[in-house]
């Protein structure tokens, strides 16, 4: 009980000690009356608070947007595909409004740091394909599944608008740096249903991504079996002294691609691609469709590609064959026999989706 006392005591007399060695302190820096003690803790008060707001405004989105591009995306969307920071939306990059079927585009950068300032951009866009499938095949594609049509590269991703808009009309979202795929397929989707919401063109929405397919591998070919088709053996540059690689897509379905690329400077890869949903294109495969050398084959599209689609089970499946060759005034070969190569292909590939013979 004494020493509790006695410490009870000592607490009085600590306090005041502090409190004379503040006024001592104060004293010494010419703080001497009450009014300026105010002063003085009012300024520190407003420093505090500067400070703070410089920190919030700097590695925050406080007082922000809460959606960026006219609704493209969330400020929660993009810090996730992006990191945290600041938002802001560059408006200058609009061609139209997004409720435009086509030409859309926009970006929204996150600023981060204190004073070394980092700056990530994503970049929004609606695109209206009227090349053919060939131009959505890429070698490193990771595929969606789940009932959303789309994929995800390196650097971009895209999601093709619900049934009910336009053929042919997709949402892509463009980064400047690879990961995070699961991410960006997710904001590919919700920004092709707000597309459709502005547009009023579909009545469900897009379900999000279940998951992704594995991006494929390169490796050399086996040709017995290219692109890892029963069958497709076409013949190759027999005076090609460079060594080949091939890379497929782990995924069959909506779209499947092959890309053989043939390690000499300035030569354009050999590409295949089948694509299962005929909405990828807004080319118009009945009005468009010309007679081809190749069985039921209907040819589409421009000349820079081989475009042909087939009706199989009912539905129409585009076969695509492009590139393939070096870009010089005999403009040579990969596989000399073109025709072949096609015939090949179309084979090959429609007996590996079930379809009925086409030659």
């Amino acid at each position: 009980m004494k020493q509790g006392t006695q410490q009870a005591d000592e607490e009085p007399g600590h306090a005041q000690g502090a409190g004379k060695r503040l006024d001592a302190a104060l004293t010494a820096r010419g703080f001497t009356t009450w009014r300026l003690r105010v002063r003085a803790a009012a300024v520190l008060s407003v420093i505090v608070v500067g400070v703070s707001w410089f920190l919030l405004y700097r590695l925050t989105n406080v007082g922000g947007p809460d959606s960026v591009c006219d609704g493209a995306a969330t400020a929660g969307q993009v810090h996730d595909v992006l990191g945290s920071g600041r938002i802001s939306e560059n408006k200058r990059e609009k061609h139209s409004t997004m409720a435009a079927s086509s030409g859309y585009g926009c970006s929204a950068t996150v600023s981060s740091g204190l004073f070394e300032t980092t700056r990530k951009t994503v970049w929004f866009a609606i695109a209206l394909d009227t090349k053919g499938p060939h131009s959505l095949a890429a070698p490193d594609a990771r595929l969606f599944s789940g009932g959303s049509v789309g994929s995800v590269t390196s650097q971009k991703a895209w999601a093709l608008l619900p049934e009910g808009c336009d053929k042919g009309l997709r949402a892509e979202v463009e980064t400047a740096g690879e990961g995070r795929d699961e991410t960006r397929a997710r904001l590919a989707v919700a920004f092709a249903n707000r597309a459709a919401k502005a547009n009023r063109c579909a009545d469900q929405k897009l379900p999000m991504p279940q998951s992704l397919s594995a991006k494929g591998t390169e490796a050399a070919p086996n040709w017995a079996e290219l692109c890892d088709l029963p069958g497709f053996a076409p013949a190759k540059d027999p005076e090609a002294q460079w060594p080949y690689q091939q890379q497929v897509t782990t995924a069959s379905d909506p779209i499947w691609s092959c890309t053989i690329t043939r390690r000499s400077l300035g030569s354009l890869p050999q590409t295949f691609a089948i694509t299962t949903e005929p909405r990828t294109t807004a080319l118009d495969q009945k009005e468009g469709a010309r007679p081809s050398p190749y069985g039921r084959a209907r040819q589409i599209g421009n000349e820079t590609a081989t475009e042909l689609v087939v009706t199989c089970h009912g539905r129409d499946v585009f076969f695509s064959v492009d590139g393939g060759y070096e870009p010089t005034l005999d403009k040579r070969y990969l596989f000399p026999d073109q025709k072949d190569l096609v015939r090949q292909f179309l084979t090959a590939g429609g007996k590996a989706i079930g379809c009925e013979p086409i030659l």
